[in-house]
């Protein structure tokens, strides 16, 4: 009886230290200093500026291609929407310029394209 006991108990803390390690070299922390986003294991960071908007696309760290690839934000400050179109712009960024409404309270909805994949949508709630 004490055996098992202590097999379950054994087992029941190697379940409990699961989950601090499944994370483990998964980060999805901004690296730009923008907001990150992650779906379909991509990771899609967007960096607002009044002048501009810049998207960086990662897959687990590395750079992810956004040549031939299309975006397209819809910008929500207030009672207003601006729409946007960001350009690739080398390497794994897309840039829109322009005048744009940031800070608290602004949502951004963006749906990108990357060449050869299936649309992507997130919402951003911007900082």
């Amino acid at each position: 009886m004490k055996s098992i006991l202590l097999s379950l108990a054994v087992a029941s803390s190697l379940f409990a230290a699961t989950p601090a390690l499944a994370g483990a070299g998964h980060d999805h922390g901004p690296k730009y200093g923008g907001v990150v986003r992650e779906l379909h294991n991509v990771a899609y960071e967007l960096v607002a500026k009044p002048d501009s908007l810049t998207l960086y696309v990662s897959d687990h760290g590395k750079s992810v291609s956004t040549q031939g690839a299309t975006a397209e934000a819809a910008i929500y400050a207030g009672n207003g929407k601006t729409t946007v179109k960001l350009e690739p712009a080398g390497d794994n960024r897309m840039v829109a310029k322009g005048s744009f409404k940031v800070g608290v309270g602004v949502r951004v909805v963006l749906t990108t394209t990357l060449a050869g994949k299936v649309p992507a949508k997130t919402t951003f709630k911007l900082k």
